[in-house]
């Protein structure tokens, strides 16, 4: 029996794809190549602290909603349904990881996504999850 994972055809068939090899064997010039293209550990680290920051519901929204433009933390508040201090809770988790940066006027604090690599990811993972 092959053990597999139920995979969906363009036409909704289901297609039973399997999760293993049929053999034990190692490509040591893969596995070489797949090494060297490993970042190293402190790149990993940072990278799984942003995505677990990215990956938070609320988070994602205030996101999203700062993919289209810059937004202060009323705005956002009224955006997303969330109180004011929650909202600048979350925001100030962004703030800490990098995702998002902000500027003051006068007394009005304006939120925007840190840089394109942030707003690239974002629009990536939800037309990933549109599809």
């Amino acid at each position: 029996m092959t053990v597999g994972v139920t995979q969906y055809t363009a036409g909704m068939s289901a297609v039973v794809a399997p999760i293993t090899c049929e053999t034990t064997c190692v490509h040591p010039e893969a596995v070489t190549a797949a090494r060297l293209a490993l970042p190293d550990e402190i790149c990993v680290e940072r990278a799984t602290a942003f995505l677990k920051l990215v990956g938070d519901p609320t988070r994602l929204r205030i996101l999203s909603a700062l993919t289209s433009m810059e937004l202060c933390v009323c705005d956002l508040a009224a955006v997303i349904g969330l109180s004011e201090s929650a909202t600048s809770h979350q925001l100030r988790l962004l703030r800490t990881g990098r995702v998002v940066t902000s500027r003051k006027e006068g007394r009005v604090v304006y939120y925007r996504l840190l840089d394109h690599h942030v707003t690239t990811l974002i629009a990536n993972a939800l037309d990933h999850a549109r599809e």
